[in-house]
């Protein structure tokens, strides 16, 4: 046992000494700093922008006059600039005076028209924006032409009262379901890219170790079971190490953000009004997760003796993975779906796509309990199937990339025995 211990060490420590690790620890926590102070980064560099300028040559003052009221109500960085002839436009936008012009005219039925020239059609904001304003001030226009009240006209365009009641008397509000659907989105993707990059590394880290030769001297001192489950855990503490500081920066940053910005695009997670029970959850299907493909990527890592193989090999477990995100963001619009329902039992997509569904829905515990139970066979089967190939494939050596290497390791392990 002591020697379990000392592999499980010797990993976390060298791995964590790394600058690949530290490097990219760094890297990881300030993208998260910046993309939860998105809105402030970007009030920094818009802090010299005068706003942008556009021409409009019209026909008629009273048109033009409720069309930059129009403008005006949707975006105040958009200032106009009165022409009287396009040539002086056209020659303004050379001159850097102007972004673009409008020709704002009447048509036949005496209602607004316009055509927008810039020197780039790409910013299809602005264009946009003066589209809707054109349009509202078209159908101001003409229902005042219909002869409408300017109280009928406000009836007409009030919003209708629309609301909604699940009912299921325990069921989730609106509301708690768009901060469950930001807090799974953010958790779903920690899942997926620490299975992924954490999976790749185990597989790395014993591919490596047959190339250099050290697995013969290891073998020799200690069993491959034991090896495979001491650099399983000796990851596993090290991924939670790396997940630990990054997500405690970004959580900081996050709650810092929102504190200071209440309409900031974060502040709809409403990470304070999360049940703690998600949170739970989410540990434990990453937990469940991680040692289902760390088991998985440990033993097919021992079936290569070249690192360029490893991803090769690996592959197949990264699809199954992607697979699994794909289907839990389709089932971020509609967790209720019977793809979701039955993929969230089978072992491989259950770490997302049950976490999905206890983050959104009212599950009953029974089938969180079912799913987990599930996982935990499926890990300890793994185990047991994977500990059999590690200890042969550790001893293979040569061009190993097929999965039909499997039977050979598997053939090497009886004779071990």
């Amino acid at each position: 046992m002591n020697k379990f211990w000392v592999i499980v060490f010797h990993t976390y420590l060298n791995k964590l000494k790394t600058k690949s690790f530290i490097i990219t620890t760094i890297i990881t926590a300030l993208i998260l700093v910046a993309l939860t102070n998105m809105e402030k980064i970007i009030d920094v560099f818009n802090s010299d922008d005068n706003g942008t300028n556009v021409g409009v040559i019209y026909e008629v003052e009273s048109v033009y006059t409720l069309f930059k009221q129009n403008v005006n109500a949707m975006d105040k960085d958009i200032h106009l600039k009165e022409f009287t002839s396009e040539s002086k436009a056209k020659q303004a936008v050379k001159n850097g005076e102007l972004d673009s012009y409008l020709l704002l005219s009447l048509n036949d039925k005496q209602l607004p028209q316009a055509v927008y020239k810039a020197n780039s059609l790409a910013e299809s904001n602005l264009s946009s924006t003066l589209e809707q304003a054109v349009q509202q001030t078209k159908v101001a226009m003409a229902t005042v032409k219909i002869g409408l009240e300017e109280k009928q006209i406000d009836q007409l365009y009030s919003p209708v009262s629309f609301k909604k009641k699940a009912l299921v008397e325990n069921a989730k509000t609106e509301q708690e379901l768009n901060q469950a659907r930001g807090l799974v989105y953010v958790l779903l993707f920690v899942i997926y890219f620490a299975v992924i990059m954490y999976g790749s590394m185990i597989a790395m880290e014993v591919a490596t170790e047959k190339s250099s030769r050290v697995m013969e001297i290891l073998v020799s001192s200690v069993s491959p079971i034991t090896q495979m489950f001491a650099k399983i855990i000796g990851i596993a503490l090290l991924s939670l190490t790396q997940l630990a500081v990054i997500l405690s920066v970004g959580y900081t940053s996050l709650k810092a953000s929102v504190e200071t910005n209440h309409s900031g695009i974060f502040s709809y997670l409403g990470f304070n009004d999360v049940p703690l029970t998600t949170f739970v959850y989410a540990f434990v299907f990453f937990i469940l997760g991680y040692f289902l493909f760390a088991t998985l990527a440990a033993f097919l890592g021992s079936l290569v003796s070249r690192i360029e193989d490893v991803q090769q090999m690996i592959t197949p477990m990264t699809l199954v993975i992607v697979a699994a995100f794909l289907i839990a963001m389709f089932g971020l619009g509609d967790p209720e779906t019977t793809i979701i329902t039955v993929t969230s039992f089978i072992p491989f997509f259950a770490p997302m796509i049950m976490f999905l569904r206890v983050g959104m829905l009212n599950v009953p515990v029974w089938e969180v309990s079912v799913s987990i139970g599930i996982l935990v066979v499926t890990i300890t089967a793994l185990a047991i199937f994977g500990a059999r190939v590690y200890k042969g494939g550790v001893l293979m050596y040569g061009q190993s990339t097929s999965f039909k290497d499997i039977k050979k390791a598997l053939q090497l392990t009886k004779k071990e025995t």
